[in-house]
């Protein structure tokens, strides 16, 4: 279980959390949205260590993250993956060995290596690119490598930052199923920081609105779907403005 109780963080004057509140449970997929900068990749950023909250909790199987000894802080990162918004690949080397990365940190024999990053992009949908390098593929294969590379340790999290963005409807279709595979084969938990609505609706066991620095309402899909909240109204409905009324529920002249 991923839990972060009352986090905020502050870089220089620019708040970003402010008393944010989440829990992930067990083998569900929870989806994060809100709107750009608002605060979403820097949240899951803390359930790894690569932040650190100015106060708050960050509990991840049951270990305090920010606390954590930094050999600790390392074996905990050894069961997250971590997909980057645009897949972060080296150019300058091969898919294989780009999937093979984080398997060389774990003292692991090479014929072990090869078996396990072999593996790891069948189940992405990518045999026998080895050899090729991230300038031959397209953007959507780039992001299965960068999945099949999150995978590739094992991970009992994984953590998708805008795995969709850039993409067409029919790639993003693709990756929505692999996150979907992902879960059900394999049997990860899911953070998916996304904007796209439509792949929320698809990959969500529940989805969380960030909106000034916490969470404004999480629920499963169809609560999501269905909510009354203006603000989260106007965000998944893609309306461009929300009235004063909408905003509060009360007339400027009846706050008066």
């Amino acid at each position: 279980m991923i839990k972060l109780e009352d986090v905020y963080k502050s870089f220089g004057d620019k708040k970003v959390l402010q008393g944010f509140s989440l829990d992930v449970m067990e083998g569900e997929t929870m989806v994060v949205i809100g709107y750009s900068g608002s605060g979403k990749s820097v949240a899951i950023k803390h359930i790894v260590g690569l932040l650190m909250p100015d106060s708050g909790t960050v509990i991840v199987d049951g270990k305090d993250v920010p606390n954590l000894p930094r050999r600790e802080l390392y074996a905990l990162r050894a069961k997250i993956g971590y997909v980057f918004q645009f897949a972060a690949l080296f150019d300058s080397m091969s898919i294989g060995d780009n999937v093979a990365m984080g398997l060389r940190k774990l003292d692991m024999k090479p014929d072990e290596i090869r078996e396990r990053v072999s593996e790891a992009l069948r189940l992405v949908d990518l045999p026998d690119t080895e050899t090729r390098f991230p300038a031959e593929l397209s953007g959507g294969m780039r992001k299965r490598v960068g999945i099949a590379r999150a995978i590739a340790l094992r991970p009992k999290y994984i953590l998708y930052d805008e795995p969709t963005t850039g993409l067409d409807p029919v790639t993003s279709a693709v990756i929505d199923e692999l996150m979907i595979r992902m879960r059900k084969q394999l049997a990860v938990t899911s953070v998916v920081i996304t904007h796209d609505m439509r792949s929320a609706y698809t990959i969500g066991s529940r989805i969380a609105m960030l909106y000034d620095g916490r969470v404004r309402q999480v629920g499963t899909v169809d609560e999501i779907r269905n909510t009354k909240d203006p603000v989260v109204r106007q965000f998944i409905e893609g309306r461009a403005t929300l009235n004063e009324v909408e905003m509060t529920g009360v007339p400027a002249s009846a706050r008066a």
